[in-house]
């Protein structure tokens, strides 16, 4: 069965960073548009950012502009998220989501079929 999971959360100061990871196993990864979510405590789901199956375009959400970089290595099955200049509001449990390429901008959760079971981030002031 298709299983994704993710690493490298952990408690960071603020200004910090870290650097998630997403496995994947168990699909075509190559077939499969990524993205990262999170949560934070008492609010939704929101999108963070989005890269196409062959590593192309990218997209982020505006509150993590210039800040996050998405990328993937196909050989490897795994995409990762880098967090520069954590801010407290980052604190969030992150997650990562799969869609098959080709459909959608990839900003929704409910484009995505396939999810991990999620990593805590928590940023300290």
């Amino acid at each position: 069965q298709v299983q994704l999971v993710e690493s490298g959360g952990g408690l960071v100061q603020a200004g910090g960073s870290l650097r998630l990871s997403c496995a994947a196993s168990g699909l075509t990864f190559s077939n499969y548009n990524m993205g990262w979510f999170r949560q934070a405590p008492g609010k939704e789901r929101e999108f963070v950012a989005t890269i196409t199956w062959n590593a192309g375009p990218t997209y982020y959400a505006d509150s993590v502009k210039g800040r996050f970089t998405i990328s993937r290595d196909n050989a490897k099955n795994t995409v990762y998220l880098q967090m520069n200049s954590l801010k407290p509001e980052d604190t969030a449990v992150y997650y990562c989501a799969g869609r098959f390429r080709g459909t959608g901008e990839g900003v929704l959760a409910l484009e995505y079929r396939y999810w991990g079971q999620g990593t805590q981030v928590t940023v300290s002031s």
